[in-house]
C-alpha cells in the first residue's frame, strides 16, 4: 500500500494506518511505526478470529479456506473503507482509484492469508 501511495498519490497507505475514527486514540499523533504496530495487532486479532471460525466450522478443504479468507478480507476492506470520511488525511470517500487499490490490497492479503492458513492442520 505504501508503494501504491508513493506511485499514485492515492493515500491508501495513510488510510491503512489511520486511527482518526477511533475515539480517544484520535486525539494523539503517532509515528508511522506505532501506527504499523497498531495495524499488525488488529491483523493478528482478526486472523485469530478467522482461524477460530475455520476450526469451529471444520473447514478442512484447502480451496474453501482460501476462499473464506479471501472473502472475509474483501468484506472487511469494504466495511472499513468508509472510515476514510472521518479524516482529512485519507482519500476522498468517492475516490474510485483509492477504493480499487484498497480492495485489491485486501484481496491479495486475503489470498495470502488463506494460502497460509490452508497449510495448517486444524484438528
Amino acid at each position: 500500500m505504501k508503494l501504491i501511495e508513493k506511485i499514485t498519490g492515492d493515500k491508501v497507505y495513510t488510510l491503512l494506518l489511520n486511527v482518526d475514527y477511533i475515539p480517544f486514540i484520535n486525539r494523539y499523533h503517532f509515528s508511522e511505526i506505532v501506527e504499523v504496530i497498531f495495524h499488525l495487532i488488529i491483523s493478528i486479532l482478526l486472523t485469530s478470529i478467522l482461524w477460530i471460525f475455520i476450526c469451529y466450522r471444520k473447514i478442512t478443504d484447502r480451496k474453501d479456506r482460501i476462499l473464506f479468507c479471501f472473502a472475509a478480507c474483501l468484506i472487511i476492506g469494504a466495511l472499513l473503507y468508509p472510515t476514510t470520511a472521518f479524516s482529512d488525511r485519507t482519500p476522498s470517500l468517492l475516490s474510485m482509484s483509492s477504493l480499487t487499490y484498497w480492495l485489491i490490497g485486501h484481496m491479495v492479503y486475503g489470498l495470502i492469508l488463506g494460502i497460509s492458513l490452508s497449510k495448517i492442520k486444524a484438528y
